[in-house]
């Protein structure tokens, strides 16, 4: 570094001996300069010129940063306002540095780690989404989109369809894991840090209500911490997908002491969620709520849509539930263990 600084001036010395040349006797200056510097003048040795604005700071920040190593890349780019380059590509579900913070960003980068689930049971055909966790086909969603199933099919972003097995379910939770038969190569999600999750933060949904496979919303967190109750028995209230779906036909939950979309029955469960205004609708049980480095912060779990005879037009009005994905981290190991409690 001190080197290359030389080298963008001239060195001292030399910049004395072209400025005062030696004195030749009165008005003989052959520069022009009057009046001419005396005799006895003392030698007076310019500076090396300072380095002005970012590139001064630069220098500095160079100097310390190759202590860490590949610092002053970094640092020139925040300097610059330079964002880093598009090419440094998708780390799992991770957004690429350039699209960080759109939604379109999001959903390149975590549109194919969401799947659309279809369950047989008893009573119909339960329709919700999951979420990738591992490339051979691991695959988390909610415990009433597949209990009580004889058999589940799943449907890739590619519109590959495959039969998955239930590994292990938690109804107090409200989750589930499921594994796909002779899948490989899965895209699989990264698992973020609901923890970290702030009031106001912008975040993506992406799911299959109504079927629609790979729809995205977009909205907000509202809240946090909600206790959010749900029936521990799966196998009668389900989503019902295709024929027959209707109001009365959504997973019911309850809120502050109120019931939404129907009974949720005598065996109950209560969690602590992560409410959100994003779009959702029946379907999106299962999948992800994501934020806007593309980083999954919760399993959609529950959402109001009032039924067309309660007065209110169907559809979504802006009250969704999620359970927090460091609950999902914390009951990996029993889901995976075949607990079906």
């Amino acid at each position: 570094m001190t080197e290359s600084f030389r080298r963008s001036g001239d060195h001292p010395e030399q910049q004395h001996s072209e400025q005062y040349p030696s004195y030749a006797g009165p008005y003989s200056d052959p520069y022009g300069t009057y009046p001419p510097p005396p005799p006895y003048a003392p030698a007076q040795h310019a500076a090396p010129r300072r380095a002005k604005g970012p590139v001064a700071l630069l220098a500095a920040v160079a100097l310390g940063a190759a202590a860490v190593g590949g610092g002053t890349a970094f640092a020139a780019q925040e300097l610059w306002g330079k964002t880093a380059s598009a090419s440094t590509g998708v780390n799992g579900t991770n957004a690429a540095a350039g699209s960080k913070g759109s939604v379109s960003g999001v959903a390149n980068a975590v549109s194919d780690s969401i799947v659309e689930i279809q369950a047989d049971t008893a009573s119909g055909q339960s329709t919700g989404s999951g979420v990738i966790i591992a490339s051979d086909g691991e695959i988390v969603t909610n415990n009433h989109v597949v209990s009580g199933a004889s058999t589940v099919k799943v449907r890739t972003n590619d519109g590959k369809s495959y039969t998955a097995e239930v590994v292990g379910t938690d109804s107090a939770k409200d989750l589930a894991l499921i594994k796909l038969r002779g899948a490989s190569g899965l895209k699989a999600a990264t698992l973020g840090d609901s923890e970290q999750v702030n009031v106001g933060d912008q975040v993506v949904a992406i799911g299959s209500p109504e079927g629609l496979t790979g729809t995205v919303t977009s909205g907000i967190v509202s809240a946090k911490d909600r206790d959010v109750t749900v029936s521990r028995d799966g196998g009668q209230d389900q989503e019902q997908g295709g024929q027959g779906q209707d109001g009365g036909g959504q997973w019911p939950f309850e809120f502050e002491g109120r019931q939404f979309n129907g009974d949720t029955g005598s065996s109950k469960t209560t969690y602590k969620a992560l409410q959100t205004d994003a779009s959702l609708n029946p379907g999106n049980s299962g999948g992800a709520l994501i934020d806007m480095n593309g980083r999954i912060i919760g399993i959609n779990s529950a959402m109001y849509a009032p039924s067309s005879g309660s007065g209110s037009s169907s559809g979504s009005v802006g009250l969704g539930f999620a359970i927090p994905v460091d609950t999902v981290k914390a009951d990996l190991a029993k889901l995976r263990a075949g607990s079906t409690d």
